[in-house]
């Protein structure tokens, strides 16, 4: 384990315009790519049939264009257009657009999912913030349309009827400074209890959550989230080490409703982080801004994520504001007082919240 011992700095290399080789594993379309970029060539290989593309990469000014450079190919595939944007926009990780000189054209998906806008120019451009909103890259599986809007009652609560839970893998992302894919799968109480139940009997961990026990018990509890629709739970891990255990949630039919005034599609979520040498920084830089990304990505009409922290938990309400969170006010649940935060959509997008930005100062968090 000694790999993962990182200073602070190793997180901090994104921010700083230095542009050193890369290499990085992108899965859009659940189709895995290697892409490695150097100066400015860029290669994308098929993980599965070793096909490996060429790609040009060129920096004027503020402009940067990606240009098509294989020679064997009148045109690339999607995914592998897709891998290489992602790949562009954490290679140069301040760029805020990029051009496209790439024949794409009998694309026209991608312009009509917003991918790729035609400038008045005539010219192919990328946005960044409507490139990270695109769930096919990072999502597992990504429905072609919203789920459908039928009100129902529970709890007392009017709401919408929601999606039926997923099963395994539902978001992935390479992790550079790490050198390691960060995934969020569904649990399964067949292989996860036992992990769980260590995790929830960790003193550290027992502190915030306060709900150490015995299998019997762990396994009524996770039990019971399973049961409950408004509520996922996941596990965390880094390549296949599992590491954290979060539960996502649909805030309207959450306790925290009755305290802000909730929307339809606002999420919120807690999370542990099980596995000692797994916490701190350069972790937190990764798994914090990741799930909110997929709470983003998982709905569209997701516009705000809101979570409750103990308020004496300090380092973890200074996380979250170094994440983008901001932390209205503090009230009082039964069982504990509480700071409410709240990240918006449109700032996670706006300002690239996914990249670590070198003023952070995070710490291994808690949050029941």
């Amino acid at each position: 384990m000694e790999r993962y011992r990182l200073n602070d700095q190793a997180c901090e290399t994104l921010v700083e315009q230095s542009v050193r080789p890369m290499s990085l594993l992108s899965c859009p379309d659940q189709t895995r790519y290697l892409v490695t970029c150097e100066g400015n060539t860029l290669s994308v290989q098929d993980c599965e049939n070793k096909k490996r593309t060429a790609w040009h990469l060129y920096k004027q000014s503020d402009q940067l264009t990606l240009e098509w450079a294989d020679l064997y190919s009148a045109h690339p595939d999607v995914t592998e257009l897709l891998a290489a944007i992602e790949a562009t926009f954490v290679y140069y990780s301040n760029q805020a657009k990029l051009y496209l000189s790439v024949p794409i054209n009998q694309f026209s998906k991608l312009f009509d999912s917003g991918v790729v806008v035609k400038t008045e120019d005539g010219r192919n451009v990328v946005y960044v913030e409507l490139f990270w909103q695109q769930a096919r890259v990072w999502l597992s599986s990504s429905r072609s349309q919203s789920y459908p809007i039928y009100p129902v009652f529970s709890h007392g609560r009017r709401h919408p009827l929601r999606p039926p839970k997923p099963i395994g893998i539902v978001y992935q992302r390479y992790i550079t400074w790490l050198g390691r894919t960060l995934s969020f799968r569904t649990v399964d109480l067949a292989t996860d209890l036992t992990r769980f139940s260590r995790w929830m009997n960790d003193p550290v961990v027992a502190k915030f959550w306060q709900e150490s026990g015995d299998l019997a018990k762990h396994r009524a509890y996770l039990e019971g989230i399973q049961s409950d629709p408004h509520v996922i739970n996941l596990i965390a891990c880094l390549d296949d080490e599992p590491f954290g255990y979060f539960e996502i949630y649909w805030a309207k039919e959450d306790r925290i409703a009755p305290y802000y005034d909730v929307d339809n599609f606002d999420r919120g979520w807690h999370v542990l982080i099980g596995e000692p040498h797994l916490r701190g920084k350069p972790f937190v830089t990764a798994w914090l801004p990741s799930i909110s990304h997929y709470l983003f990505l998982d709905d569209d009409r997701t516009q705000r994520i809101v979570i409750e922290p103990r308020a004496d938990n300090h380092k973890m309400i200074r996380n979250l504001a170094q994440c983008g969170y901001a932390l209205l006010k503090e009230f009082d649940f039964p069982h504990k007082r509480a700071m409410l935060g709240m990240l918006l959509r449109e700032r996670f997008y706006a300002e690239q919240l996914w990249i670590p930005r070198s003023t952070l100062t995070l710490h291994s968090v808690f949050l029941p």
